[in-house]
């Protein structure tokens, strides 16, 4: 089993923990630069979300590929 392979399982496992620490860190990320980049920030944490969310699927599921990534390699 490949480092991405866990990545992708503790996804599925704890996507509710893993949503909330991206809303954590882009609280965080906006409050230092003072809504400065809110907008980016804002952008950047629903693609976050979004992968992640993609991800969890993906170990969830099991149906989708033999369970390597793009890059190939385990």
């Amino acid at each position: 089993m490949g480092f991405m392979d866990k990545v992708k399982g503790m996804l599925g496992q704890h996507s509710d923990k893993v949503s909330k620490g991206i809303d954590k860190a882009a609280g965080m990320a906006d409050s230092k630069t003072k809504g400065k980049y809110s907008e980016q920030i804002r952008s950047g944490t629903q693609k976050a979300k979004s992968q992640a969310e993609k991800y969890g699927r993906q170990e969830g599921g099991g149906s989708q590929g033999g369970g390597k990534g793009p890059q190939g390699g385990s």
